[in-house]
């Protein structure tokens, strides 16, 4: 709370895909759980989950017409400028009208123009930079940021070095205490609790050469007493259900998965993407896994993402075209080897920051008060 009793006001801003949105929605409800009276508003892009994830999270947001560039050459990018400049202008009437303590940006289309706006007009701005690499936007901004708050170390390269705070991601609040839940999450994916499970996460559309791994080697692994859970993505679900025998036992494969938690119960190792997000989320879990860096990303963080945890002993890497060849022989040492796989937890949970929310949260709020000391 600010000086005179009042209740703090933020907008958070940025967005685009599940790494943005869902630590940016845990700051907010770190927020209420300080103060339930905290004014929040999100800013998004039109068009983005954020517009449809926020709501479901039970917060207000609003639309910017910002998009980003288009890789390729295409008509689109001639409107790119066009949308950050009307952006800029809607950006500043949304903060006119809010009137924030604190503005803070999670990365996306939507956090440049808001944080610039901001900046312009001396309210204090938090940035929270999910990945071992820092985005441009971000390095654009952090030199008017007032905090900065990262999830790896190393990031004095890419920030002023007295702005940074090594705090670590936010993640869902569900993965803390799994092993209470392991007897009804080894019967929600009806599978066997004496033989080990492989828990594959591809991201929410489905990581290609992941699906394509498995597929080649899943009857394999249930051979060998490998239990296998498998979430394909929606781009891929279909065609990879129509490509599995009829007798799966052992196995489990959808879409989705709505329980990550009893996910996370069962799994011995995990073999997943590296965004920011789910990497967090293993560290909290305590997972030794398989990293498979997606080669489509901006300045391949995925990679540096990974490496971080590399270097620490605590995952093993495959790069995207060395999967299908390499992915089998990686799951059955790492399954087989209780000697490395209990060295690969300890140094993974080293990695955790279980209360990145609420640290996050309290650096917010501490603007706020230093905010009031300077009028």
């Amino acid at each position: 709370m600010t000086n005179k009793g009042e209740h703090i006001k933020v907008i958070i801003s940025g967005g685009g895909t599940g790494g943005h949105i869902y630590p940016a929605i845990a700051i907010a409800d770190a927020l209420k759980d300080m103060d339930s009276e905290t004014e929040i508003l999100f800013v998004g892009a039109e068009g983005k989950m954020e517009m449809e994830k926020v709501p479901q999270a039970g917060y207000t947001i609003k639309a910017l017409p910002v998009s980003g560039l288009q890789r390729k050459l295409t008509l689109k990018n001639l409107s790119v400028p066009f949308k950050l400049f009307k952006s800029l202008n809607e950006a500043g009437r949304i903060i006119n009208g809010f009137q924030p303590d604190v503005v803070v940006g999670v990365g996306g289309y939507a956090s440049a123009p808001v944080l610039r706006k901001a900046q312009n007009k001396k309210i204090p701005t938090l940035i929270q930079e999910q990945n071992g690499y820092a985005g441009l936007t971000n390095k654009m901004l952090s030199s008017k940021a007032s905090k900065i708050c990262v999830a790896y170390p190393g990031m004095e390269q890419y920030f002023p070095k007295n702005k940074i705070m090594f705090l670590g991601n936010p993640v869902r609040k569900d993965i803390g205490s799994l092993d209470t839940l392991k007897a009804e999450a080894f019967k929600y994916f009806n599978l066997d609790p004496e033989k080990p499970v492989v828990l594959s996460i591809g991201g929410s559309l489905g990581a290609r050469t992941i699906n394509e791994g498995l597929l080649s080697i899943y009857k394999y692994l249930l051979e060998n007493g490998i239990q296998l859970i498998w979430q394909t993505g929606k781009f891929y679900y279909e065609s990879i259900k129509q490509q599995l025998d009829s007798d799966t036992k052992g196995l489990w494969v959808n879409a989705f998965i709505s329980r990550m938690d009893y996910a996370y119960a069962c799994a011995d190792m995990v073999v997943s993407r590296a965004g920011a997000l789910s990497i967090s989320e293993l560290c909290l879990a305590g997972k030794p896994a398989i990293l498979i860096p997606s080669p489509n990303v901006a300045e391949d963080h995925q990679t540096k993402n990974a490496m971080a945890l590399v270097k620490e002993d605590a995952a093993v890497m495959l790069s995207d075209s060395e999967t299908k060849l390499k992915l089998q022989d990686e799951i059955i040492d790492l399954v087989g080897n209780e000697d490395k796989k209990n060295r690969m937890i300890q140094n993974i949970k080293k990695l955790a920051k279980p209360h990145a929310a609420m640290d996050i949260a309290k650096e917010i709020v501490k603007l706020t008060s230093d905010k009031m000391k300077m009028a």
